[in-house]
């Protein structure tokens, strides 16, 4: 069998209720997975953290007007930096794992490209699968993992990223 390509096991249960035994499906290329990658995470540093960060950075002004000034003009504050990686680390959540769950394994790079996210099984990803999907992307040094056909956070949460189209 190709290394590319696997059929789907008639054993687990899962699979015999949603009608896909012997589905075949092809593995996502990393060139593929690499415009995934940078396709969504232009949709969150352009879209997503300016939406959110003109929020927050509104909100912060008028709560705590104090925390926006610099002790010494031209310098940032430090509990602006922290509120600015905090803000960037949960857009990166929110954004994989509610695009992945609610549109059944799909981000904006992954529906440009023709790919999509599903459980080892073939089923669709879980909010469980999801959600640690997102929180193993966090981890650092993760991103160079890609370079792999499964990166950390496909194999450590049992799912794969393959050929919709």
């Amino acid at each position: 069998m190709d290394y590319d390509q696997r059929t789907v096991g008639e054993s687990n249960n899962n699979i015999l209720d949603e009608g896909i035994i012997g589905f075949q499906f092809e593995y996502a290329s990393t060139g593929q997975r690499f415009l995934n990658y940078l396709i969504d995470n232009l949709v969150m540093r352009f879209g997503l953290s300016y939406i959110t960060g003109t929020g927050i950075g509104v909100l912060i002004g008028l709560t705590f007007p104090t925390l926006l000034e610099a002790d010494i003009p031209g310098q940032i504050s430090w509990a602006l930096i922290i509120v600015s990686v905090l803000v960037a680390y949960i857009n990166y959540l929110l954004y994989y794992t509610l695009c992945e769950k609610l549109f059944n394994g799909y981000t904006l790079g992954k529906f440009i490209t023709g790919n999509r996210a599903i459980r080892e099984d073939g089923g669709e990803l879980t909010l469980k699968n999801a959600v640690l999907r997102s929180l193993c992307r966090i981890v650092p040094f993760e991103v160079f993992s890609g370079f792999k056909v499964r990166p950390w956070h496909d194999e450590w949460t049992n799912t794969m990223v393959v050929k919709a189209r």
